[in-house]
């Protein structure tokens, strides 16, 4: 076999740089930094896979700067030391302007000093711990709220609910945490008496002796606020059932129900959820032509129904930095910063808008998300607003 001369040899690697630059020039990146692995992959891969509905829609309607719009979608593998290496190889190795991500608070926090090390900006689509937005990070455009955004949210429907005690369940990280925190505050400023707190690690499979302290504690809560991924809070419904316990759960972050029903059964009846999208109630939405265009989008793709919720986030978060990156005029990391403040779009999750959160003068930016209760009952998904 004859070997490749040189000067052809050289011929050819330039005609690839050459596609590869001509490709560069035709293509808008955003990069997509979610667990598609691990412990909370089922609801990150739910997250991408709304992230290339949205990139599709916007493709099919010219794009962005008349470029089309690519996804590098990169799995963090459900570990904040892998979130901080996606981060920097979106940056450094696929080059890309912005990103999205990292589900987890955890994994967020992570990622954030390689944002400002390297001076991207990234969009938040889920994760809530205060911390995110209070750390001094400009590069950081958050649409999920903040847990005590989503408490404050909550304060009008405690006596309706007719919340007297609460015990927490959380995982045990800065999402659960911080969750039990800002929910405790706002329970306790109702009047609610607030008891203990217990933890579970995020790869735990048997929460029974937290089960037991709750069911065997000296007051009976009222009702238990979970706070966690939906394959663990489905684990934590059936050992409550089979312990016996008829407290009921209400799970805050926006966890997905419909899983819940499918994998626990009659044990998920009587539990509550607090919601960011809703698209069982398109009409409850701020969007209803956009929700029920997504929802029947999610369908025709054959996606699992119950991941929609997740879906969502990542659905707005492509479309918010789509938008921003349209308003800057070119692909550039510090205009599409810039431009981010400027940008507002009617999502699915609600109005984004960022103000400022922060340290003055190094503020993050954070939108302010609608919110739901829904409750499952026989079954079925009600709204309870």
């Amino acid at each position: 076999m004859k070997t490749m001369g040189i000067k052809a040899l050289i011929s050819v690697i330039s005609i690839m740089g050459a596609a590869q630059v001509a490709h560069a020039a035709d293509v808008i990146k955003i990069g997509v930094n979610q667990p598609l692995t691990g412990v909370v992959a089922a609801a990150g891969t739910f997250v991408a896979e709304g992230a290339k509905i949205a990139a599709a829609e916007i493709n099919e309607n010219g794009g962005v700067l008349g470029k089309k719009l690519e996804l590098v979608i990169e799995d963090n593998k459900s570990n904040p030391t892998e979130a901080s290496n996606v981060t920097e190889k979106l940056i450094v190795r696929d080059k890309v302007p912005a990103i999205m991500g990292a589900w987890s608070s955890t994994y967020t926090l992570a990622s954030m000093p390689k944002l400002m090390e390297y001076r991207i900006p990234m969009l938040v689509e889920t994760a809530s711990s205060s911390k995110i937005t209070k750390q001094g990070n400009p590069y950081v455009f958050r649409i999920s709220p903040t847990s005590a955004m989503e408490a404050a949210s909550f304060a009008d429907r405690v006596k309706p609910m007719g919340i007297t005690k609460v015990d927490f369940l959380v995982v045990n990280n800065d999402w659960g945490l911080g969750a039990a925190q800002a929910y405790g505050e706002m329970l306790k400023a109702q009047g609610v008496e607030v008891g203990e707190t217990h933890i579970m690690d995020a790869a735990a499979q048997d929460m029974t002796s937290q089960l037991a302290a709750i069911k065997h504690a000296k007051k009976q809560p009222s009702h238990v606020f979970l706070t966690s991924g939906t394959e663990q809070i489905t684990l934590v419904a059936k050992q409550a059932e089979a312990l016996g316990i008829d407290v009921p759960f209400i799970t805050t972050g926006g966890i997905m129900p419909q899983q819940l029903i499918d994998q626990a059964g009659k044990a998920a009846n009587n539990t509550y959820h607090v919601m960011f999208f809703v698209p069982w109630f398109p009409d409850a939405t701020l969007n209803p032509e956009a929700a029920r265009g997504f929802v029947a989008q999610w369908e025709k793709m054959g996606l699992d129904p119950a991941g929609s919720p997740e879906g969502a986030r990542g659905y707005d978060g492509i479309h918010t930095l789509a938008a921003a990156i349209e308003k800057a005029g070119e692909a550039d990391p510090a205009k599409i910063q810039a431009a981010l403040w400027k940008t507002e779009i009617d999502g699915l999750t609600g109005h984004v808008k960022f103000n400022k959160d922060g340290p003055a003068g190094k503020e993050s930016g954070q939108s302010v998300p609608m919110t739901y209760l829904v409750k499952i009952e026989d079954g079925k998904i009600v709204n309870t607003d």
